[in-house]
């Protein structure tokens, strides 16, 4: 038999197999299929939205987009023109936004970690108190938001009824869903479903603190306040951090809550920011307007995480 012979100089196929297999090679290619994704549902659609951000895309060149004039920043100038009736409603909208998410994101971590700390001491039934919390996240969004919306009915609404008929706090059934409480309405079903969100990173960060921390703090005669003060909330900060910038973040692009509350035509209390532009560019279809306002609030958010990061990062450092 004869046997191949290699090229003088070639170097062997198995060699430059292993050159490419090499174990520092393999954690990047488990990354190649998230990457490719992440381009594809993310970046992708993010830098096409800010492409159409610049052209007059109306109803006129929805049939052929590419055939839309470009006008350079003119959508964000009338976006940004405070004296104009589509500024003007961006602002308000915007302000009603951010109340909306500082009460939200306050709200689910002030109850997430009073609810995490009563849970986390021993007690008969914590079990089923840490499951009982938990039902408001499991539920599917919709099926959550549409419960709340039946209860805020005026004339059939639970709430309603309790408040009224029952504990006769109020005379006459109150309008939930139009007017100035609708806002309060969304408030309080957002929170609703988004503290145990909260709850559920804080109690994991409290079951590691140290027992002997507060057996030691108890000793030297610390208070139960200034046990919390001085050992669980330094201890739960790192996760806090997160919880409050990822709730920051849900809660600023909510969508779902005030779309499947209000519909298409919420109350002007209630005009949250990503439904007024989903009304701009669905419903008034102006596309290029609407793609300017997303542009606009993916720079506020990017500024506000990287301030907040920097932040809580010098502060970090200070206290080391």
């Amino acid at each position: 038999m004869s046997e191949r012979k290699s090229e003088p100089g070639a170097r062997p196929a198995v060699g430059r197999r292993r050159r490419w297999l090499r174990p520092q090679m393999f954690p990047y290619l488990l990354l190649v299929p998230a990457v490719v994704f992440e381009l594809l549902i993310h970046i992708v659609p993010m830098v096409f939205g800010v492409v159409i951000s610049f052209l007059k895309l109306t109803a006129l060149y929805i049939r052929n987009w590419s055939q839309a004039p470009f006008v350079g920043f003119e959508n964000f100038r009338i976006g940004l023109n405070t004296h104009g009736a589509i500024g003007s409603a961006l602002v308000h909208s915007f302000l009603i936004t951010l109340a909306y998410t500082v009460l939200v994101v306050a709200g689910s971590w002030g109850f997430g970690v009073a609810a995490a700390l009563l849970v986390n001491s021993e007690f008969r039934g914590r079990g089923w108190f840490r499951t009982l919390f938990l039902i408001p996240y499991t539920l599917p969004i919709y099926v959550a938001v549409i419960a709340w919306e039946f209860m805020l009915q005026q004339n059939t609404g639970s709430i309603n009824t309790l408040l009224v008929d029952d504990l006769h706090i109020l005379k006459n059934p109150p309008f939930w869903l139009i007017g100035g409480k609708a806002f309060w309405s969304l408030v309080m079903t957002a929170l609703w479903r988004s503290w145990p969100f909260a709850f559920l990173l804080v109690l994991a960060a409290l079951q590691n603190i140290p027992q002997d921390l507060y057996e030691a703090a108890a000793v030297d005669g610390a208070s139960r306040w200034r046990q919390f003060r001085s050992i669980t909330l330094p201890q739960i900060r790192p996760v806090s951090t997160v919880v409050v910038l990822v709730l920051f973040l849900w809660t600023f692009n909510d969508f779902n809550t005030p779309y499947i509350l209000f519909g298409q035509s919420p109350p002007s209390a209630a005009d949250l920011l990503s439904l007024h532009i989903y009304v701009n560019s669905f419903v008034d279809l102006n596309f290029g307007l609407g793609a300017a306002m997303s542009t606009l609030l993916l720079i506020f958010l990017f500024i506000v995480s990287v301030v907040y990061v920097r932040l809580l990062r010098v502060g970090s450092e200070e206290n080391a």
